[in-house]
Formats: structure tokens, C-alpha cells, sequence
């Protein structure tokens, strides 16, 4: 089932153990769009503005990049748009609510080096955490659970490191669990901070792999990223930030030479094919 994304994977196992909810029954319409609605967004980091005014709209349905130089905020909008700090101006709203009220939809992954590898956790007890919120606290895991767990575990190549602990892996490794901890959340919007930060090239194929599946399933897929370099070509919707909003769309209309001009304060090498 090597060509079956973990959606489809997902939705089999439940058929067959007849343990779909009402909710999870429902045909997905592949032409309805939800979006996260970002206005005037503004954060300070006491008396330094780290982003100023940053209006735009993140869409279902379309893997969307970060990007900027050093310094630019790009971390910082999507804690943002988390509420993992604090805004000075503006708000973030998903199906027309602050989405800082629904982040049991939102699945997060953050930068590596924000995370303690040293924490005495398996691959699979990492995995499961994902299913906590739907399980409740101090609840045991349901079937379907382990199941959904176990799926992505498989789906982004770890099924043989079950049992290792997190601290014993490679960086591309550690990496591709996290991403099967966000999938078995189920969620509705995933966020990932810098995912391509040292790995390996099979780590990237990978992960681009399951960005696109989850595109294709509809899900909001926001990525903070750095590089110019030929893995642009795998985003459809850029936000390109110098702490505020310098554009914003489509790649071939972002990636002009006047906005990456305006980016990052002179010419800038990105690969050309990109548009």
C-alpha cells in the first residue's frame, strides 16, 4: 500500500471496524475552501516590533510557505497565528472564530531545537501523544487509536524504531516522528516551523510527500521555511515577510525579482525555475 496516503489508509480501518463517527462519515467536499484569515496582525517583543500590519489569508487545500530572511518574523507569524505570543494589533480567525479558540483542530510541530530530545520517550510513545486530545487524559487508547498511530508510523518509514528512544535517532529520523505524531492527530490545520533543518535528502522527499497528501485531503498546510533553492517549487502559496508583509499569493506571482528585492534589502539567488 506503498501509494496509499495515510487519509485514505485511515479511512479503509475505520470502514472496515464500522467505527466511523458522524463527523469523520461525511464526503469531503474538494471544492469548499476554508482559510485561516490573518488581519493586521502586529507582535512586539517589548519595545522591538517583530511584525508590523500583516494581512493575509491562508488557504485549504494548498501546501503555503514562510518565507524571509534571518530575522524576518517567520517563526514568529505562525506562533502568532498559534497564540503561542502574544499580538499587539490584530486577530487570526479560522470558519470566522479566533482560531487561538479552536487549536484542537491545529497539529504543530516546532523548530527541533525547541524540542528536549533527551525526554526518556519512544518513537511510538511520542506517536501516541498525538491521540491524547481525542482520547481525553488519563484514558486509555482506544483500537482505532493504536491503529491510527501504527498507520503513521508506517506512512513516514519508522515502523522498525517503535521502540527506540527519540534521543537515539538521526535528525531526519526525530523529524519524521514528529510528522507521524502530527498526522495521527487528525487535525484540520498543520503547522510546521522549519521542518527541513538538518535532515536528509530521503527525510525531505518524505515529508514533502505527506505536505502534498494532506494538501490533496484538504487540510490548511503552513510551513515556515528558509530555503530558495529548488524545494520552492513544491509550495503553491507563498508568504513573503521582512517583518511585514512584503507579498503575498500564488509562487509565480511572489516570487518576482521587485519582492525579493524588497525582502531581503538587495538581489537575492533563488532557483530560477521556481515560477
Amino acid at each position: 500500500m506503498q501509494n496509499v496516503s495515510f487519509y485514505q489508509k485511515l479511512s479503509l480501518f475505520q470502514r472496515q471496524e464500522g467505527q466511523i463517527s458522524a463527523q469523520a462519515s461525511k464526503t469531503i467536499d474538494m471544492n469548499a475552501t476554508t482559510a485561516i484569515n490573518i488581519a493586521h496582525v502586529g507582535v512586539h517583543y517589548r519595545t522591538q516590533e517583530a511584525l508590523r500590519d500583516v494581512n493575509c489569508i491562508v488557504k485549504s487545500g494548498r501546501l503555503t510557505g514562510i518565507f524571509g530572511p534571518n530575522g524576518a518574523g517567520k517563526s514568529t507569524l505562525m506562533k502568532a497565528i498559534l497564540g503561542l505570543v502574544p499580538v499587539s494589533s490584530g486577530s487570526v480567525l479560522y470558519q470566522n472564530k479566533f482560531l487561538t479558540q479552536q487549536l484542537e483542530k491545529v497539529a504543530y510541530v516546532p523548530q527541533r531545537s525547541q524540542i528536549d530530545w533527551t525526554y526518556p520517550a519512544t518513537v511510538w510513545d511520542v506517536v501516541m501523544m498525538g491521540r491524547v486530545k481525542k482520547t481525553g487524559w488519563l484514558r486509555s487508547f482506544s483500537a482505532v487509536s493504536r491503529q491510527v498511530a501504527k498507520n503513521a508510523i508506517e506512512r513516514v518509514g519508522m515502523s522498525e524504531y517503535g521502540d527506540r528512544p527519540i534521543g537515539e535517532l538521526s535528525g531526519g529520523q526525530q523529524q519524521r516522528v514528529f510528522l507521524a505524531r502530527a498526522l495521527a492527530q487528525q487535525a484540520d490545520i498543520f503547522c510546521f516551523d522549519e521542518p527541513f533543518v538538518g535532515i536528509d535528502q530521503k527525510t525531505q522527499t518524505v515529508i514533502f510527500e505527506v505536505f502534498h497528501e494532506l494538501a490533496a485531503a484538504n487540510k490548511i498546510v503552513l510551513v515556515v521555511n528558509h530555503d530558495l533553492g529548488e524545494s520552492i517549487t513544491h509550495f503553491d502559496d507563498l508568504i513573503l515577510l521582512n517583518r511585514e508583509l512584503i507579498a503575498t499569493g500564488s509562487r509565480q506571482q511572489v516570487l518576482t525579482e521587485e519582492n525579493l528585492h524588497l525582502a531581503y534589502n538587495g538581489k537575492v539567488m533563488y532557483f530560477s525555475d521556481a515560477a
